[in-house]
């Protein structure tokens, strides 16, 4: 197998020499006859991660990661996101995935643990994402695709290089009419680089991401009784106030490498955001929400490889910065969905800095001891302009650090042991900080912390077998749990005690035959809490909601001549529970996936490719969402049965 480097543990490595849990997507497995919508379709192997919502837009999908981010509502919690380099985990823990460009993305790396010590705040695990940027040869190309519940999509891809300039640009229109009632979803996507090459040792890239998104609906979440008259019916309140949301946003950063300063490197980078955002909340009250956020920062790294007492040492040492200020306002919309008096608005304010080093020293040819400390400051504020109420600004400050410590010992050429033990730490989202007493920010909350514990396996045999086995134990303190209080369903947080996370991970894959491959990815957990309770229950030994805790996901791989292939997945979805009582439970599912595509050359420059692909092949009733702790029993957001789905690409 051709050597393997990953560059999300920020020093780049070869895999085998990585003392974590570390997994790696290529393009073909993110673009191979898939529809490129939504990340679960690209990180279904990747065990240990499970993603929640697919089908819904206007809440987003949810991740978790080893039990990081289960306890988002909507969106991504505690987990960190990058693309190119560019940090899209809000410096309040906070983040989106819609203006991801999975068109053009070539490779994924996913950072399977708490990971404090490389990106600071809301790292209990770390998903990046690399885009295209021209320089190997990319051949203009324009798919369309169709199918099941109205779904449309066209994207155009092109680029290439010419001198020491090189481009990539990736445009994409989507609509999806939706299964249920109110689930429709317009959205237009362009994702740009443009690289120049500054000698042979210097280069400046130019990225440019612009999101529009008019109209995605929100169905919201059903009652039990609901779903069995309907499964493909909104709940009430989302059809009588429109549900929804619309977004705009545009992202424009520029990264310089200079790969001879001094005996090391220096990579530094820059950005600017800005996202307006509008949604109606399916409830009567202050239920229209909106805000303005500008949202920019800066880092910069420096990378050196030197030997300390005739041992190779390779480091990376670097500062961050990033601050987001949303402006914010709600109204009150009564029963037939008119919009009344405004009843806040305010302006959030998150900053974060933080300062890290990281070092790898090769004590012998098979073994590296890693060590790295990071510190943070993370201050939010809220500045209140609606005072009717009462003054709810205030402030907030939390100074963190966190470390790692890994070893390696690579056996084999082909072969590594490793273990490590990490930090990581959580502050609440600015969402999570409300009072439920009124007054700004709750006293009562503060940020959860987690040890991680990690023993690992892996490798590949001449055979064409390799595996990847990791053994996690995560003791989380003051973990962040949702709750809901008054007539009114409102979310609020508390810190819950401690919880425990202990598991294992598999992924094996397994090249048969020159045409065939199999690969399985099986994740066995235990999510509970140690010590949780309040005035009126304690939770101890309960199962954290929202978590399976078995996991297992199987694909047989078909690879022919060319472009010809077909490939069959099955994911087995454990049960889960559904609130901290563990009173609802939630059964689990067999789901069945099928794809299959072919190409053909027109002419010496023209190829065509087809290929088309069955969702839940064997029409499983499940659900695409719950949600957790849900007000009035509603916790069910059904998934589609037996979909379908077809497209054709033309390529220059």
């Amino acid at each position: 197998m051709p050597t393997l480097q990953v560059t999300a543990p920020r020093l780049e490595r070869e895999l085998y020499a990585t003392p974590a849990a570390v997994s790696t997507i290529d393009e073909t497995e993110i673009q191979q006859g898939k529809q490129r919508v939504r990340l679960d379709e690209t990180l279904r192997m990747v065990p240990g991660v499970f993603l929640q919502n697919r089908d819904n837009f206007a809440q987003g999908q949810r991740i978790a990661i080893r039990g990081f981010g289960a306890r988002a509502p909507f969106g991504v919690r505690g987990i960190t996101v990058m693309v190119d380099g560019i940090p899209y985990t809000l410096p309040d823990g906070q983040a989106q995935l819609d203006a991801i460009d999975l068109d053009s993305a070539e490779s994924i790396e996913v950072i399977r643990g708490p990971s404090s010590v490389l990106y600071g705040n809301a790292a209990g695990g770390v998903i990046s994402v690399t885009t295209r940027d021209g320089r190997e040869e990319t051949r203009p190309s324009l798919r369309i695709e169709g199918g099941s519940d109205g779904y449309r999509k066209a994207s155009l891809q092109a680029g290439g290089r010419q001198g020491d300039w090189s481009h990539h640009v990736s445009l994409s229109a989507l609509n999806v009419d939706g299964y249920r009632e109110q689930s429709s979803t317009e959205k237009y996507l362009l994702n740009a680089k443009l690289r120049r090459e500054l000698g042979s040792e210097r280069a400046l890239t130019a990225i440019v991401n612009l999101l529009e998104n008019p109209r995605s609906e929100d169905p919201g979440a059903l009652q039990a009784d609901e779903v069995a008259q309907g499964r493909d019916q909104a709940a009430p309140n989302s059809l009588a106030l429109d549900a929804g949301q619309s977004v705009d946003q545009q992202l424009v950063a520029l990264q310089y490498e200079d790969l001879a300063v001094g005996p090391g490197e220096l990579h530094v980078k820059g950005f600017i955001s800005q996202r307006d955002f509008e949604q109606q909340l399916p409830y009567v009250g202050d239920s229209l929400i909106g805000y303005q956020r500008d949202y920019y920062g800066f880092g910069a790294e420096y990378h050196q490889a030197l030997n300390l007492a005739d041992m190779p040492l390779r480091y990376v040492a670097g500062v961050e910065a990033a601050r987001q200020e949303d402006d914010r306002w709600r109204r009150d919309v009564d029963a037939q969905g008119r919009a009344l008096a405004e009843s806040a608005d305010e302006t959030q304010t998150a900053t974060s800095t933080g300062v890290f080093v990281q070092g790898d020293l090769d004590v012998s040819e098979e073994i590296t001891l890693s060590l790295g400390t990071r510190f943070d400051r993370v201050e939010l504020e809220v500045d209140d302009a609606f005072l009717d109420d009462g003054d709810e600004s205030g402030r907030r400050t939390f100074d963190e650090w966190s470390g790692s410590a890994g070893l390696s010992y690579r056996y084999l050429p082909d072969h590594q042991a490793y273990v490590n033990t990490g930090t990581a730490f959580e502050t609440p989202t600015f969402s999570e900080f409300a009072n439920p007493e009124g007054g700004g920010f709750n006293p009562g909350i503060e940020p959860q912390k987690a040890w991680n514990r990690e023993l690992g396996l892996r490798g590949n045999f001449a055979n064409g077998l390799d595996y990847d086995v990791a053994l996690f134990s995560v003791r989380v303190r003051d973990e962040l749990v949702p709750y809901y209080d008054g007539p009114d369903g409102r979310t609020f947080y508390q810190n819950a005690g401690d919880t425990e996370r202990d598991g294992v991970e598999v992924a094996l894959g397994w090249q048969f035959a020159a045409n065939w491959r199999l690969d399985s990815a099986l994740t066995l957990a235990r999510y509970e809490f140690d010590s949780f309770s309040t005035q009126d229950e304690a939770f101890d030994g309960k199962r954290i909601p929202g978590l399976p805790e078995q996991v297992w996901v199987n694909r047989l791989s078909w690879q022919g001549m060319d472009e010809r292939f077909a490939t069959l997945e099955t994911q087995y979805t454990g049960d889960m529970v559904a609130d901290n009582a563990n009173e609802t439970e939630v059964d689990g599912y067999w789901l069945v996936n099928l794809r299959a595509g072919d190409g053909w050359w027109l002419g010496d420059d023209t190829q065509l490719k087809a290929y088309a692909g069955i969702r839940n092949l064997l029409d499983e009733e499940h659900y695409a969402n719950v949600r957790l702790n849900g007000n009035y029993g509603r916790f069910y957001e059904p998934a589609a049965g037996r979909t379908f789905y077809a497209g054709l690409e033309l390529g220059f």
